[in-house]
Formats: C-alpha cells, sequence, structure tokens
C-alpha cells in the first residue's frame, strides 16, 4: 500500500511538473531542435567557403567543429533560460570544475594545445607524408587530441598531438622519393640506356613530370657502369610503383641488347709436374 501511495506521488509530481512547465518544455525543445539544426547547417557552410578559398582541409574541419561549438553553447544557454535558469552561477561552476580539471588532466589537455597548434602553424596536412618519432605514413586525419596516420603495410598509428610539437619532422608530402640503380656493361652505351629509363618512368603511371625524374652516371664500379635514378611516386603506392619500373627497366635493357653484368670469378687449374 506504502509502495503504491509512493508512486501515485511520483507521477502525480510528474503531471504537475509538465503542466506547469509545458510550454517552457515545448520552447526549449524547439530551440534545441532548431539550433542543432542551424548549427550543422553553419558549421557545413564554413567548410564549404573555407573549401573554395583553398583553405586547408585540417583548418576547414577545425574551423567548421568550432563554429558548431559556439552556436551549441549559445543555443544551450537559451534553452536553458526558458526555464528561468540564470547561467551566470553555472558558468561561474563550470569555470571552477574546469579549473580544477586542469591540474588533474594536464597531460591530455596538452593535447589539445598541441593540437591547436599544430592546425594554426600547418606544418603538414591530411595526405601528406611526414617522419617523426621513428615512423612514417600519411597523415589521414589532424584532431585537437591526436594525429592518425596510416602506413604502407595498411597500419594506423595515432599519435598524440603533444608528441609531435618540438620534434624534428619531416614532411614529403604527397610525393616519396625512390633512389635506386642499375648495373650496364662497359661495353654498352650509357646514353642509351638513360634514354630507355627516362622513357619508362614517362609512361609509368604515378610518376610526375614535375620535379622531373633524374638519371645518370652514379658510379664505375669494377665490372659495371652504374647508372643512378631518382623519381617521385605517390606514397601510398611506393612500392608497387619501385616493383614495376625495376621489372620494366630489366625487360627493356635485355630487350636492347644491353647486358647486366654481375660479378663473376674464374677459377683457373695449374697442374705442376713433381
Amino acid at each position: 500500500m506504502e509502495e503504491l501511495t509512493q508512486i501515485q506521488k511520483v507521477v502525480s509530481l510528474v503531471i504537475d511538473f509538465c503542466v506547469r512547465y509545458s510550454f517552457q518544455i515545448l520552447g526549449a525543445l524547439i530551440i534545441l531542435g532548431i539550433g542543432f539544426y542551424v548549427a550543422g547547417w553553419v558549421s557545413r557552410l564554413v567548410i564549404r567557403l573555407c573549401e573554395k578559398k583553398n583553405v586547408d582541409i585540417t583548418l576547414s574541419l577545425f574551423l567548421g567543429r568550432l563554429s558548431r561549438l559556439v552556436i551549441l553553447i549559445f543555443v544551450l544557454i537559451m534553452a536553458l533560460g526558458k526555464f528561468g535558469i540564470s547561467v551566470a552561477p553555472l558558468i561561474a561552476a563550470l569555470g571552477a570544475v574546469a579549473f580544477g580539471a586542469s591540474f588533474a588532466l594536464q597531460g591530455p589537455l596538452s593535447n589539445y594545445g598541441a593540437g591547436l597548434a599544430i592546425i594554426l602553424t600547418r606544418p603538414f596536412k591530411v595526405g601528406d607524408t611526414i617522419t617523426l618519432l621513428g615512423v612514417s605514413g600519411v597523415v589521414e586525419e589532424v584532431a585537437l587530441s591526436a594525429t592518425m596516420l596510416s602506413t604502407e603495410d595498411g597500419e594506423e598509428i595515432t599519435i598524440p598531438n603533444k608528441q609531435i610539437v618540438g620534434e624534428i619532422l619531416t614532411n614529403s608530402f604527397d610525393y616519396k622519393v625512390v633512389e635506386a640503380t642499375v648495373g650496364i656493361s662497359y661495353d654498352d652505351d650509357p646514353e642509351v640506356a638513360i634514354r630507355i629509363i627516362q622513357s619508362i618512368l614517362s609512361e609509368t603511371a604515378g610518376v610526375p613530370d614535375e620535379p622531373a625524374p633524374q638519371i645518370g652516371i652514379e658510379a664505375y664500379g669494377d665490372s659495371a657502369i652504374t647508372v643512378g635514378m631518382r623519381y617521385w611516386v605517390p606514397t601510398k603506392e611506393y612500392f608497387n610503383t619501385l616493383y614495376a619500373v625495376n621489372l620494366d627497366i630489366y625487360r627493356k635493357l635485355k630487350a636492347e641488347g644491353i647486358t647486366l653484368p654481375f660479378p663473376q670469378r674464374d677459377v683457373r687449374i695449374v697442374s705442376s709436374d713433381a
């Protein structure tokens, strides 16, 4: 009987609250609904405008998310105002909580500060190939807390942003250089071999005209003239392109009658009369 009475009291309180604040609740829900829609629309608009102005994608996403967050904060303040709640004490309380949490979360919060520094200074952008802290990969996303990379092996690497700021960083941008050599016989014309390699690289998909491939005589070995080459390939296609070019060079040099020497040793057996 007592439990039934308690349930009736709770139901009565809920009904009384809904009747008394029904218009406030409805108004707050409408404000929240419209606010979320407007925040999303403004965020997308900011990103599109940044793309038209050729703003870096990382900075574009940051500005879009920031504009959405600012609008949602104002919407929340307006919704609370429908219930007659003063936001000043709430803001003061949140400030005190944030101040105290900043000491407990000093490590994680430093990632956000570093992320903001990366977004504003833009030492790299999405799609660039970077090398730091002994790892290398393509930048897939730059968030406030961490930067995500993908490697040629399909692995995903997450690096906290505070580990990036202040470190020596190598940015290869969208392409990575290939350095390779091939040896030809001293009896063959190196200019012919260089022209063949130039033709192969110009016909290989993914090898850009700028920067132009560099090909020339690198060294004179004991048994071969070493022809060196440097060319750029998309980072994600590094090994596929390297293997395809190496195979084409081998086939076409052989087809043109150019000898690919290898170390040989002649052994002579000299018999001596007893």
